[in-house]
């Protein structure tokens, strides 16, 4: 996958400058979108990014895969596990994934992934794959704080830059990628771990439905399979999950 980097100052989003070129015709696959900043920075559900100017990654990769994804869900957990293996090379210790797409240390968001496709055609799929990550900062504003924990990799002990941060995640998010174009169960297992997920006790909210039990398995073909205390299993649709929550003993 070859990258073709393109920089911005102050933007709205990054991955607004990605929809921006596809309609426009200028983009091509593997074309990443990079700001010191944004004002509308956003994240899974409609939720906004604090986008600190100077002190974290915000970047965007216009994707145009062929062949396509094996399914939809298959990008959002590429590209959680592809960010999550470039902060790991950075030296990153006791991070993980939360169900989908966010990367926490302690319980504390450190960063994220979006995968968005607008007026998609099955044959000629695109996406814009948005990251974001905290990693110099050392202060957040209380509102922020008060939605919940938030770390950067400043306070995590790692002296890294921006532009360290970006060239992590792009030297690692290509295999993943690959992945998710082919029938891999490496995918899924490495989430499955990486969430700490497998045998763990979850409630799931899948469109109007709410699901419990223990999970067995994770496949793009069979869902996400749950199995109450009774043994007996059922599935649940990957991209029907709404809200999947760890839950205690």
């Amino acid at each position: 996958m070859r990258f073709r980097l393109v920089h911005h100052d102050l933007v709205d989003s990054t991955s607004e400058r990605a929809f921006e070129a596809l309609a426009a015709g200028d983009a091509r696959h593997g074309d990443v979108h990079l700001a010191r900043g944004q004002s509308s920075g956003r994240g899974r559900r409609g939720r906004s990014w604090h986008s600190a100017t100077g002190e974290g990654l915000y970047m965007s990769v216009v994707l145009l895969p062929s062949p396509p994804p094996i399914a939809p869900a298959a990008l959002t957990l590429a590209a959680a596990l592809g960010l999550l293996d470039g902060l790991r090379s950075l030296g990153l210790e006791g991070a993980g994934l939360e169900w989908p797409n966010d990367l926490t240390v302690a319980g504390a968001k450190l960063a994220g992934c979006l995968v968005e496709s607008r007026g998609l055609v099955p044959e000629r799929p695109h996406h814009v794959l948005g990251i974001g990550a905290n990693v110099t900062q050392r202060t957040f504003p209380a509102e922020l704080l008060a939605e919940r924990p938030v770390t950067s990799l400043a306070l995590c002990g790692l002296e890294a830059t921006v532009t360290d941060a970006a060239a992590a995640v792009l030297e690692t998010l290509p295999a993943r990628l690959a992945q998710a174009r082919a029938v891999s169960e490496g995918l899924t297992r490495d989430f499955l771990t990486a969430s700490g997920l497998r045998g763990a006790r979850v409630a799931v909210e899948a469109g109007s439905a709410l699901h419990s039990g223990v999970v067995r398995e994770l496949s793009f073909s069979g869902g996400l399979v749950l199995a109450p205390t009774d043994g007996a299993g059922e599935a649940v649709a990957l991209e029907h999950i709404s809200r999947l929550e760890i839950l205690g003993e």
